[in-house]
C-alpha cells in the first residue's frame, strides 16, 4: 500500500510518498491546472492512503479521490501544525510531516460530511444570503419612507402599507431608487419561500431534525443547519 502525505495548494499539491511494502520514499510536486495531479493518481494502485489538511476549494479533489477509489483523510490543521516541531516551513516539508503523522498513527483525523450534507449546507447558506439581502433592501426602504415623513414600521410591509409606500410622492433618483428596490424585494420573495420549502423537506427527510425539530423553538432551518454541521453527535472528535 502507498501512503502519500499531501501539502494541498489550490493551483498545485506537494507529496511525500511510501511505499509500505519497499519503504520505498517519493516526493513530486504536481500541478492541478494541467491534469497533472489527476493522472498521477489515475496510475497509482488502489487503494493508496492520501492524509492533507482540512482546507477550502478542494472539493473537486476529495470527489475525485473517491471515484478513483482513494482513501482521502482530512486532518485538523491546527494539530497537525501544533506538532510541527521545526520553525521554519516549506512545502516538502508539510508534506513530510504529514506523512511521518500518517505513518506514526498520530494523523488528527476528523469527520467530513457527505456530499447530501455538503449540498444541503449549500441550501442553507444560499437561503441565508438571500434573507439577509432582503433585510438589507427593507432596511433601506423604511429609511426611505421615513425620511418622507412616513413610519409605519413592520406595517410598511402590509398590503395597505406597500401601497402607501408607492404612493408616496418621490422625484428623480429617489423615485428610482424606490422602483428599483422594490423590484429587488419582488424578485427575492419567491426565491426565499422556494427555499424555506426545500429546507423544511430536507429536515422533515432527516430523523436528527425531526428530533431536534421536537424542542420548543427549534424549526427547520436551526434543525437542518445544526445536523449537517455536527453530523453524528456520537462521532468522536478525531477519528485516527
Amino acid at each position: 500500500m502507498k501512503i502519500i502525505g499531501c501539502d494541498f495548494h489550490p493551483s498545485f499539491q506537494q507529496i511525500a510518498m511510501v511505499d509500505t511494502e519497499t519503504g520505498e520514499v517519493k516526493e513530486h510536486k504536481l500541478m492541478h491546472g494541467d491534469g497533472e495531479a489527476t493522472r498521477f493518481y489515475q496510475q497509482l494502485e488502489k487503494p493508496c492512503r492520501i492524509g492533507m489538511e482540512a482546507t477550502g476549494n478542494s472539493q473537486w479533489f476529495e470527489r475525485q479521490m473517491e471515484q478513483l477509489g482513494h482513501e482521502l483523510w482530512m486532518g485538523d490543521a491546527a494539530k497537525i501544525r501544533a506538532s510541527y516541531v521545526r520553525k521554519q516551513k516549506t512545502d516538502r516539508r508539510d508534506a513530510n510531516h504529514i506523512l511521518t503523522l500518517l505513518i506514526e498513527k498520530r494523523f488528527p483525523r476528523i469527520w467530513v460530511p457527505s456530499r447530501e450534507q455538503r449540498d444541503q449546507r449549500q441550501l442553507l447558506l444560499h437561503r441565508h444570503r438571500l434573507v439577509r439581502m432582503r433585510t438589507k433592501i427593507k432596511t433601506e426602504l423604511q429609511h426611505l419612507a421615513m425620511n418622507q415623513g412616513m413610519q409605519k414600521k413592520r406595517q410598511l410591509w402590509s398590503v395597505a402599507g406597500m401601497v402607501a409606500l408607492n404612493r408616496l410622492p418621490l422625484e428623480g433618483w429617489t423615485a428610482r431608487r424606490r422602483k428599483d428596490l422594490l423590484k429587488l424585494l419582488e424578485t427575492l420573495q419567491p426565491w426565499i419561500a422556494e427555499l424555506d420549502i426545500a429546507v423544511s423537506e430536507a429536515a422533515a427527510a432527516n430523523p436528527q431534525a425531526c428530533l431536534l425539530m421536537t424542542q420548543t423553538g427549534v424549526g427547520p432551518n436551526t434543525a437542518l443547519a445544526f445536523v449537517v454541521t455536527i453530523g453524528d453527535v456520537s462521532r468522536p472528535a478525531t477519528l485516527a
